[in-house]
This record gives structure tokens, C-alpha cells and sequence, in this order.
């Protein structure tokens, strides 16, 4: 059964022995005992007071026992976690951590939940006091950094009295799947798109747009100039003279946006200057040497980036009463679902691109046109985001765009490298820097004329560093949608 909103479901489980004996002395109880070999000293002068050294020690240890006993079993304790939204790039998602306490004694907890690499760089120790009969709780953040399914392992516990001087481990077994989503945005950049795409179709209400789309509006008489192909014959036989269909723009259009999965969309990008906080004009020289200089923040693959832009556009085309599809290949189609309209479909949607991997081979472009041809017949706006790739002949991908420009309205996104740009644009100091910038300016050219040849074609091209992706597409979609294009 599908969950109803796309965080994980709360997972609950009773807590049991961590080891056979799962009990340990705290650091509190060791200092006590290395005290203790404070009697040593005098008893170099005076033998009979080093016997108060076994004799400290037996105290130490007997209170620890008793200490130890005083703590509840571990099936005791019952351990919760649940999550407050959905785990995605981009942002925080906030977990919280359950302890019940079904014991008699006051309890200082020590737990350490176990994630995946994907949701947090390290597990932390977080601190609990949980009271008798009461449930304790404690949230912390997790900033997701990889898409996809990932497992989560056990919630460790260790538990001692306000004594402190024996502790007792356990575990609960909180293992669960949980999925790590694109970027979700809902920021006011969203919102103003959305607000443009409102205004754009009561425009288009307003003006009606006849004889710019195929969709049935009214009948009128025939006049001079009006398309034979147009006459309505069943009209025009009851009334006795010539009656003409008039139609108006499409209301529900087909948006299909398709995927690169391949080896080209792994490549994961730096953040910028500018989206660091910074500043760096476009024609300002760029030292080589710190054109690659690392970013704190984790970088995220292309593919990333295109399925951020991907949840975006449906979101903004959907809102816009226009159907969505998606294709998403390598080697072989991995995600596939047709046109739809509604939250349940945007949910599906979301739910596919959160399983999209990026693959470690060339991807098949000219089967992807082939599927998509099949799947859609009729005309059809077409995102598609992948990368050029650097060879003498001219890319698969680009064969495979002229085909779809025959029926359809092709948005062609090619992902730039930021790295390469800036070397490119670099001032160069040294023989080796000089052949890279050189080399970089070539690649640069070729992928000009590439996007260049295609937009003569009828394609709407666009050639961006990826943080600049997805504000780019959504305008090109508004402009599409006001000049009615498809």
C-alpha cells in the first residue's frame, strides 16, 4: 500500500540485548576505581594502608553492580523513529527519536541511530533522559546527498542510572527502506512561475486563440479564405449553406521530459562563485589555479540536476492543465511513464525519478527516440536534458533530435561543464595552462555549432551550467506555451 505522503512511515520495535552480557562500567566508575591508587602511595611508608586499595576497589564495584541491577532489561525500552517530511536534495529532513522507558528508574540514554552514507556523512551520539512511564524524545537533522533506496541499520542505546556507574546496551532493530527524492522546490521562485503560468492562460481564455490549435470551439458561416478542410458537412447540410469549425489552442497539451542517464550525466559539478555567495562577472579573467578549487557543499551529479528541473516543470506544467510524461534511459529505458494529469500522477512521477541512476556507459539515444515515437504519436512538447559527448563524428543524440523535430517541439538542454567553461575563459600563465584553455575553447566551439546546426533545424536549444537549468527551462516552457507553439 502506497504511502499517502512521500516521507517513510514511523517504524517502532522493542529493544533487546546489544551482547550476552551487556553491561560495562562507566567512565565515572573507572575513575573511581583509579583513586583508588591513591592508597599506594602512603603505603610505601606504611604497608597496611595499601590493603585500603582492594578494599576501595570492592566498594567500587559493588556499588557498580548494584547500579547495573537497578537498570530495566532492555525489552523495557521501545524505540521509534518517524520522519517529519520527505528526505530530498537540497534540504533537511528532521527525524525524530522515541524512548519509552517502561521501567522504575530514571534513565541517562546515549542512543546512535544508524543511516546510510546517503543521509548523514557520519552517525552522531545524541543524548536522552527518559523518565519512568513517560515517553522521551529527541530530533535531529539529516541532509540527504544521494537519490535512490537506501537501508537504514539498528538504533543503538546505551542507558545507565543518574548513578552512573554501570551501564546496560541495547539495540532495536529500526531497520526500514527509505527513499531520498529530488529537489522538492517550493520557494518563491516556484511561486512566481506559477503565478506567470496563471496569468498566461487567462490570457490565452481571454483571447481565445481560434484557428491556432485543433481543439473543437464553435461554428460559424463559411467566408472567403476559410480551409475546405474545415467545413463541417453535417452542419452545413441541415442549415442548407456552408458552416465552418473554428478551434482554438489545445488546453491540454503533452509535455514529455526526457532523461540522458548515461555516463556524460555522472559527472558531478561544483557549485559556483555566485551560488556560493559570491561574485565572478562572466568576462572577468579566472585564475587556472582556482578555477577548480573544491566546495564544501557535497556537488551533485547532472542527473541530480535534471531530475530537480524534471520536478519543477511538471509541477509548473500540470498547474498549467497540461499532461506530463516522462522517459527516463541508458542503455535501456529504466523509467518510463505516459502523460497524466493530477496529484496521484505527480506523485508517480516523483516516485520514478527518485529511482533514476545514472549508468557508467554511453546511453542508447536513438532507441529512446524510437520508444518515444512510439508512445507519442501526436505532436508533443519535448524536454530533453542530456550532454553532448567529445568525438570527431557528430553525436547520436543529435541524429536523434532531428528525428523527433519532424513531428514534435523539442526543448534540446545540453548540460555544460562549469570546470571546463572557466578554464576556457582563463587567462593562461604556463605552456601546460595555455594547451588547456586551448583544448577547452575547442570543445566549447564544437558544442556551439552542434546547438547551432540544431536550432536551425526548429529546435529551442539552450547550452547552461546546471545550477542555471532549471529557471532556464521554465521560461522557455512559458514562452512555448504563450506563442502556442505545440
Amino acid at each position: 500500500m502506497v504511502s499517502p505522503s512521500l516521507h517513510p512511515d514511523p517504524i517502532r520495535a522493542t529493544c533487546q540485548p546489544r551482547r550476552r552480557l551487556p553491561y560495562a562500567l562507566t567512565p565515572r566508575a573507572i575513575a573511581l576505581l583509579a583513586v583508588g591508587f591513591v592508597w599506594l602511595v602512603p603505603g610505601f611508608w606504611f604497608p597496611r594502608l595499601a590493603y585500603a586499595f582492594p578494599a576501595w576497589a570492592a566498594i567500587v564495584l559493588l556499588a557498580a553492580l548494584l547500579d547495573g541491577l537497578r537498570l530495566p532489561p532492555a525489552n523495557q525500552l521501545t524505540a521509534t523513529r518517524s520522519w517529519s517530511n520527505a528526505p530530498a536534495l537540497e534540504g533537511e529532513t528532521e527525524i525524530e527519536l522515541t524512548l519509552e522507558n517502561q521501567g522504575r528508574t530514571l534513565l541517562d540514554c546515549r542512543v546512535v541511530d544508524d543511516l546510510p552514507e546517503a543521509l548523514v556523512a557520519e552517525p552522531a551520539t545524541h543524548k536522552l533522559t527518559a523518565f519512568p512511564r513517560i515517553s522521551a524524545s529527541l530530533r535531529y537533522r539529516a541532509q540527504p546527498s544521494q537519490r535512490g533506496d537506501w537501508p537504514t541499520g539498528w538504533l543503538y542505546v546505551r542507558y545507565r542510572s543518574p548513578l552512573g556507574l554501570a551501564e546496560r546496551w541495547a539495540m532495536a532493530d529500526l531497520t526500514q527502506t527509505v527513499r531520498v527524492y529530488p529537489a522538492l522546490r517550493q520557494g518563491e521562485q516556484q511561486q512566481i512561475f506559477l503565478a506567470r503560468s496563471r496569468q498566461l492562460d487567462l490570457q490565452l481564455r481571454r483571447a481565445s486563440q481560434r484557428g491556432l490549435g485543433r481543439d473543437f470551439e464553435s461554428l460559424r458561416e463559411y467566408r472567403q479564405g476559410d480551409d475546405l478542410r474545415d467545413i463541417c458537412w453535417t452542419a452545413t447540410a441541415r442549415r442548407g449553406s456552408p458552416i465552418t469549425r473554428q478551434y482554438q489552442t489545445e488546453r491540454s497539451q503533452a509535455v514529455w521530459i526526457v532523461l540522458d542517464c548515461g555516463r556524460l550525466m555522472r559527472a558531478r559539478v561544483a557549485r559556483s562563485p555566485e551560488a556560493a555567495g559570491g561574485f565572478n562577472p562572466r568576462n572577468a579573467p579566472v585564475d587556472l589555479s582556482r578555477a577548480s578549487a573544491p566546495d564544501k557543499t557535497p556537488p551533485q551529479s547532472k542527473l541530480d540536476h535534471a531530475c530537480t528541473t524534471a520536478v519543477a516543470l511538471a509541477q509548473l506544467a500540470l498547474y498549467a492543465g497540461d499532461r506530463v510524461g516522462l522517459l527516463a534511459y541508458g542503455q535501456g529505458i529504466q523509467q518510463r511513464l505516459l502523460p497524466g494529469r493530477g496529484a496521484a500522477h505527480l506523485r508517480q512521477l516523483i516516485e520514478a525519478l527518485a529511482q533514476v541512476r545514472a549508468e557508467p556507459s554511453e546511453a542508447d539515444h536513438l532507441r529512446a527516440t524510437a520508444t518515444l515515437s512510439r508512445l507519442q504519436p501526436r505532436r508533443a512538447l519535448i524536454l530533453w536534458v542530456t550532454d553532448l559527448a567529445e568525438s570527431a563524428m557528430r553525436p547520436e543524440v543529435i541524429d536523434g533530435a532531428m528525428q523527433l523535430l519532424r513531428r514534435h517541439v523539442l526543448l534540446f538542454v545540453a548540460m555544460a561543464q562549469p570546470e571546463v567553461e572557466s578554464i576556457a575563459q582563463a587567462r593562461p600563465n604556463t605552456v601546460e595552462q595555455m594547451f588547456l584553455s586551448t583544448a577547452a575553447q575547442q570543445m566549447a566551439a564544437r558544442r556551439s555549432l552542434l546547438l547551432a546546426r540544431l536550432h536551425e533545424q526548429g529546435a529551442l536549444t539552450l547550452d547552461l551550467n546546471p545550477e542555471a537549468l532549471t529557471s532556464s527551462v521554465l521560461n522557455r516552457y512559458l514562452m512555448a506555451k504563450e506563442r502556442a507553439m505545440v
